[in-house]
């Protein structure tokens, strides 16, 4: 097998899956969970929803590089061996593909069901009963006239800049008395009068769905906004017939890149390009399938689009709306138990989290076991006198993150607290200037990332001062440092209070601020200078055991695998007999079934309520397992463009929960997906009895645990010892 294996090259495109087709295939996957009959009708729209928003960040950021190589001439091919213009065309087709099953399962599937169920969506203005009309148009002169700015575009009035993702309402209208008009647009009705490009803004500051009043037979009823406006256009155009309305909608190419090491100030250069965002290029217009061709021509012409990045849309235009209905009131049976996530057994009634920490290291699951023991962990930091430092950093948190308000009474009460807030987390980059500067004002020391590098990892070092001497407490997680999403995605963290980690700690931190690389790491490897050989050596070594007959596995879950040298090996490991399983969320550029693997590699996404997001890296060593855990993805961005940390499982029975929740996922039968060789996935269905579902296993567990220690601590209340007075 050695010798085969060893004639193959691995490096040839065909092996190779693009990496956009594949991350279609993954909102896919995401689709199927709208179209699936077995879940619940509100966590169908949700996921719809979510398909949307994949769908606008991905226009915004990987269609757009793409649109810029295309416009650059960039020549250099892909991973799989295709050039910018040939990915373009193929993600344009398979866009136009997934978009209109997004509306097919909206028109045939979801709204029946919702009329069924007592919600119905008034999809037309026209169709309003007159009771309605009387409705609306009190509910548009009291809250949204107020609001609209309507723009008409003629030669004194330029076409106006649209803003990124925004819903605007086009139009064409007339003069009412056309005197003395010099028109921009000469545009002729059917009746031969001269027309006029107008268009209005549907305000994001006003709720999308309305209600209107219930049907007699008690069903709620919803209309969306722009419909409402929509039918009163002749009130924001007083001196104008209106000819046609018709909704549109555009996507600007959002990526921007800048001269860091020309920059002297990155907090101001990053909001100077923040503000560049809203007007980038054009990249891809939707409108409503029927939409006046006049009114079409003129909006394509003043935004320089062109034909195939036009979405004829068969409904409203961006579902992400879908997620405000699904918190409409009343339809409570139509959507999942809400879950709440557990305490932490070892921490359920400590008083002092450090001295938990000093027994054992322990082990965080979430969203299954609550995230309030690493807000506390910070909160009791930034109490404890005898705590002389906090370091931390941060990706992305939330808009009212507990853990900035620690950070800050941390440096209010004196200590010495740094801070890497990741300026150029995408998407997040107002967000984080909004914390740096608070951060700062409170007397944090504040770092902006590294020149060249997005940091991502996610580490807090906590310097405290006790008997024995100085002792360092350590966090390190899979997941971001948000309060809010981490009751949506799947994530693991350890508390530990390791000497060599905390050592390692130190180093990172050292190496963030002051650019000083340590001479060696204890435990911790950290892209982008040793991690990537560090997976390459232990993917390698288990080709090695397998060559001499040793036990060798690898079982490693991420979100991405699309890095070319890790998957190349992969290859090699798996022809030597190695028995490689991936549970991989999104993007995978690796193919199944190639020559020589002998079908040794599977992979496994895994779509469920919540957004698995943990990264698990299982290694057999030849009957040694190790484990290891960390915030990167196998992707080149990753190993090479970003500051990661993979960090090892050493507790033996954190190893045991660990390898349980692996085990876990690799029996799942109703959420995952498996990857065939033509690129495409399926669900694994086994029977019935089979139906494991890995994320509702462990929610039971957790409960179970949860139930357990409420028991314990109730009977150890009732049985307290009773003192006999002597």
């Amino acid at each position: 097998m050695g010798e085969k294996a060893s004639k193959m090259d691995y490096s040839k495109s065909e092996y190779y899956y693009n990496r956009e087709l594949s991350w279609v295939a993954f909102n896919h996957r995401v689709l199927g969970e709208a179209r699936d009959k077995t879940i619940p009708l509100f966590e169908r729209l949700k996921f719809l929803s979510i398909t949307a928003s994949n769908l606008d960040e991905f226009f915004m950021v990987r269609v757009a590089s793409l649109k810029d190589m295309v416009s650059t001439g960039y020549k250099k091919t892909d991973i799989a061996g295709m050039l910018p213009e040939q990915q373009l065309e193929e993600v344009n087709k398979a866009t136009h593909d997934l978009v209109n099953m997004q509306y097919s399962t909206y028109n045939r599937s979801l709204l029946p069901l919702l009329a069924e169920s007592g919600l119905i969506v008034v999809e037309k203005h026209e169709d309003l009963t007159k009771e309605d009309c009387a409705y609306v148009d009190r509910f548009f002169q009291d809250n949204v006239y107020p609001v609209l700015t309507p723009m008409a575009v003629d030669s004194s009035r330029p076409f106006p800049l649209i803003r990124n993702k925004s819903l605007n309402l086009g139009a064409l209208v007339s003069r009412k008395t056309e005197k003395g008009r010099k028109l921009l647009f000469h545009k002729k009705s059917a009746a031969g009068k001269e027309l006029e490009f107008a268009t209005v803004q549907v305000p994001s500051v006003i709720p999308r769905i309305v209600s209107l009043p219930n049907a007699e037979d008690g069903k709620k009823r919803v209309i969306l906004l722009e419909q409402i406006i929509e039918r009163n256009m002749n009130q924001l155009f007083l001196n104008y017939n209106i000819e046609c309305v018709f909704p549109f909608r555009i996507m600007r190419n959002a990526d921007f890149y800048i001269e860091e090491e020309e920059t002297d100030d990155l907090l101001k250069e990053m909001e100077k390009q923040l503000k560049k965002r809203q007007w980038g290029q054009a990249i891809r217009l939707e409108v409503e399938e029927h939409i006046d061709q006049r009114l079409l021509d003129i909006i394509k012409k003043e935004l320089a689009i062109e034909e195939c990045d036009i979405y004829y849309i068969a409904g409203p235009l961006d579902l992400t709306f879908l997620m405000k209905m699904y918190s409409l009131s009343g339809f409570d049976d139509l959507k999942s138990k809400p879950y709440i996530p557990q305490p932490v057994e070892e921490l359920v009634a400590a008083s002092d989290i450090f001295e938990e920490i000093r027994k054992h290291d322990i082990l965080l699951h979430h969203p299954y076991q609550t995230f309030t023991p690493v807000v506390d962990f910070i909160k009791q930091a930034s109490r404890d006198p005898d705590v002389l430092a906090i370091k931390q950093t941060l990706y992305r948190v939330s808009g009212n993150s507990p853990i900035i308000a620690a950070l800050a009474q941390a440096a209010e009460n004196g200590k010495q607290v740094s801070v890497l807030v990741e300026l150029k987390a995408r998407f997040d980059e107002e967000n984080n200037i909004v914390w740096a500067k608070k951060l700062e004002k409170a007397g944090c020391h504040v770092i902006y990332g590294l020149v060249g590098l997005k940091t991502h990892c996610k580490i807090t070092l906590v310097v405290r001062r006790e008997e024995e001497g100085i002792r360092r407490y350590v966090h390190l997680g899979t997941g971001n440092y948000n309060d809010a999403t981490a009751k949506l995605y799947t994530d693991l963290g350890i508390l530990t209070c390791s000497e060599a980690i905390g050592e390692d700690a130190t180093a990172v931190f050292n190496m963030l601020s002051g650019y000083s690389e340590p001479l060696g790491w204890n435990h911790l490897a950290l892209a982008p200078l040793w991690l990537k050989d560090k997976f390459l050596y232990l993917i390698n070594r288990e080709k090695e055991n397998a060559i001499n007959k040793r036990p060798a596995r690898i079982v490693a879950k991420m979100n991405s695998l699309c890095d070319p040298d890790i998957i190349k090996a992969l290859y090699e490991a798996a022809a030597e007999g190695v028995q490689i399983e991936l549970i991989v969320r999104g993007i995978c550029c690796l193919r199944i079934g190639v020559a020589g693997t002998n079908d040794n590699i599977t992979v496994r996404s895994i779509v469920g309520n919540f957004l698995e997001h943990a990264r698990i890296f299982y290694f057999e060593n030849a009957g040694n397992p190790e484990f290891y855990m960390g915030s990167a993805d196998w992707m080149p961005r990753n190993l090479e463009r970003r500051v990661e940390i993979l960090f090892p499982v050493l507790n033996p029975e954190l190893k045991e929960k660990v390898w349980h929740i692996l085990e876990n996922q690799l029996k799942d039968a109703q959420k995952a997906h498996l990857l065939k060789p033509d690129g495409t996935y399926e669900k694994v269905y086994k029977s019935e009895k089979e139906l494991w579902n890995a994320q509702e296993e462990f929610c039971k567990e957790y409960m179970a645990v949860a139930a357990k220690m409420k028991k314990e601590q109730s009977l150890a209340r009732t049985f307290k010892p009773e003192y006999s007075q002597s």
